[in-house]
């Protein structure tokens, strides 16, 4: 399968997980996890679908190392990301606890972000 498609469809399941959190705080009237609900529609659904659409448009051919590196690090850090802050939120594991597991995640958000401008500028397209 394609890296745009595969994109696609893993922005789209971070999209369901972050709606349906949506409509559960809503229907709740707890809003405690709205960090994590903005985290999964943005990291998770936009920047993925985002990639998606450059691998489509841009990147035909990409170097597929560093495609599959760029793909795993973002993956790892956006499910990382939302379950860490689910986890913090909602109360169930403390700070102190899921911090480090943040921090390495956003630097695996990051890391992917650069991979992404590099294969992009790289791309003789």
């Amino acid at each position: 399968m394609r890296f745009g498609k595969l994109y696609v469809i893993c922005g789209l399941v971070y999209g369901l997980l972050g709606l349906t959190l949506g409509i559960v705080m809503a229907s709740s009237h707890n809003y405690g996890q709205h960090v994590t609900h903005a985290h999964l529609l943005l990291i998770g659904l936009v920047l993925s679908v985002l990639y998606g659409v450059i691998h489509q448009l841009w990147l035909t051919t990409p170097n597929r190392w560093l495609a599959r590196l760029q793909f795993g690090a973002h993956q790892l850090g956006a499910a990382v990301i939302g379950a860490g802050l689910f986890l913090r939120y909602g109360g169930l594991r403390p700070p102190q606890v899921v911090e480090p597991f943040l921090a390495v995640a956003s630097l695996l958000v990051l890391a992917a972000m650069v991979l992404m401008l590099v294969m992009v500028l790289c791309t003789k397209r």
